[in-house]
């Protein structure tokens, strides 16, 4: 079976953001944003797999699309951790320089998979 790249990269994802909400709440006693970034961050892994198994390629770049936005969503409570001092710079760096990384890949996939839809 080939690798797929978006699968094993948003699950990787996804096992990081476990991780940090785990600290987060343990260590910094946050609640909150953490839990917003716990179900955005784990979503996009799961709106692949979704799309992965999907049955046209309609419902494929549908999904694809929600773990776009989740991955949009992710983006923003990591800065807004790092930006209200519950990530250090280093830390909230790594997860944004990921989260990118997700966004890229999946806005190509769209890209392509838009073109294919149309034709």
């Amino acid at each position: 079976m080939k690798e797929n790249v978006i699968q094993i990269k948003s699950y990787d994802f996804a096992v990081r953001v476990v991780k940090l909400y785990q600290h987060l709440s343990k260590e910094k006693k946050e609640f909150t944003l953490s839990k917003q970034l716990l179900r955005s961050g784990t979503s996009i892994g799961a709106n692949v797999e979704e799309a992965i198994g999907g049955q046209s390629k309609k419902d494929f770049y549908a999904k694809l699309t929600i773990a776009y936005k989740e991955a949009r969503e992710t983006n923003y409570w990591i800065r807004l951790l790092r930006d209200t001092n519950y990530l250090k710079d280093i830390e909230a760096k790594s997860l944004l320089k990921d989260i990118n990384e997700l966004l890229k890949i999946i806005g190509s996939i769209q890209k392509t998979m838009r073109t294919k839809i149309n034709n």
